[in-house]
């Protein structure tokens, strides 16, 4: 079986791609750019601490069989391309033996359109990381973590904490490089019309951070805040890379939570962990028009939905090339507990998007 995880290269910088004004504002007509509706003030103060705390991976109902079936027939369609890591645009950094966690990586939290805010149901996460952009502004996630397909309409209340980290109760310990809150969402149109798995990607525009100092006063949450600047130059970003090969080595990173099919709950979500292994074309899902998926084998469960895919990490820098993020789990020998994670495959379609989320310009957090 096969459940999406809701809730749950290098060739130089390609030419023209950092080219464009700040607006940047108009797309191609097969992405979709839409500016978040709930005002980033509000979805900051939205997600206080207690909130943060019980939000949950999403869970969703696809259910596929995937034994006895081929895999799919993945291939470029182009020529490769890539866009180096933030730092790295004239460097090399030597591989590292041991595995660093990037600070680019972390959480997501939304709220779920049409919902009750209040009602802690509601109250969400995935993950994401930060990737390379002109204005260093830029988070790369699944699609199936800024839009609801029920609905039609994009998640509310969303922002990005990376390096997000739960070990102990202090509130400054869980935004160690400060909160970003959206304000572009862009995604392929193929995902939000057609529902279609193999466009499970989105590239998120965000504000400037802001570092936020809770406190309770007569029981109720009140903050102070201060602004730290943009992610890129606070975390660094990965570089970006499609058409590559579909049999290559990644770390796939995220904050996985949820439970296997056979009710095991290995993860907490509380901590950021990793997989590693080789990739290769995963099975068709026509049912729900997942044709171009490359997966690799991970125990990875709900939660980590949106993390990221990473070719040629070098854990000195922490860097490397975005090639896919965590999308669908698969349990291919049917023994009831995920075995498999798998991205849709980075190809011209993912560029596009990506080119057109990667030039638009933010600015600071509106206090």
């Amino acid at each position: 079986m096969a459940i999406p995880l809701a809730g749950l290269v290098a060739i130089g910088l390609a030419a023209g791609m950092m080219s464009g004004t700040a607006s940047a504002t108009q797309a191609p007509k097969d992405v979709v750019s839409r500016n978040a509706t709930t005002p980033a003030t509000q979805a900051v103060q939205f997600w206080t601490p207690d909130r943060i705390r019980l939000a949950t991976d999403m869970k969703d109902s696809l259910d596929i069989s995937s034994k006895g079936v081929k895999g799919g027939t993945q291939s470029p369609d182009g020529p490769p391309g890539s866009v180096p890591p933030i730092g790295e645009e004239k460097t090399k950094t030597a591989k590292s033996k041991h595995v660093n966690l990037p600070n680019t990586v972390g959480r997501v939290f939304f709220t779920l359109p049409g919902a009750n805010p209040n009602d802690p149901k509601s109250w969400r996460f995935c993950s994401a990381s930060s990737v390379q952009g002109k204005f260093r502004n830029l988070v790369a996630t699944s699609a199936h973590c800024v839009y609801d397909t029920k609905k039609d309409v994009f998640y509310d209340n969303w922002i990005f904490i990376p390096s997000y980290w739960d070990g102990n109760n202090a509130w400054e310990g869980k935004a160690p490089y400060g909160i970003y809150a959206a304000r572009t969402f862009n995604a392929h149109d193929d995902f939000v019309v057609k529902e279609d798995y193999d466009f499970d990607y989105a590239f998120v525009n965000v504000y400037n951070g802001i570092k936020v100092k809770w406190e309770k006063v007569n029981n109720k949450w009140q903050w102070t805040v201060k602004n730290v600047g943009r992610l890129g130059d606070n975390v660094g970003g990965q570089g970006f890379a499609w058409n590559r090969s579909t049999k290559v080595n990644v770390f796939s990173f995220g904050y996985p939570a949820g439970e296997h099919p056979d009710g095991d709950k290995p993860f907490t979500g509380r901590t950021m962990k990793w997989c590693y292994g080789k990739t290769k074309p995963m099975p068709s899902a026509p049912k729900y028009n997942l044709q171009e998926h490359i997966g690799f084998k991970c125990s990875f469960t709900a939660g980590a939905s949106g993390g990221p895919f990473i070719y040629n990490y070098k854990s000195a820098s922490r860097t490397g090339y975005l090639v896919g993020v965590n999308s669908v789990a698969w349990d291919t020998d049917g023994n009831d507990r995920y075995d498999h994670i798998s991205s849709p495959y980075f190809n011209a379609d993912t560029y596009k998007v990506y080119k057109a989320a990667a030039n638009r310009w933010t600015g600071n957090f509106p206090l």
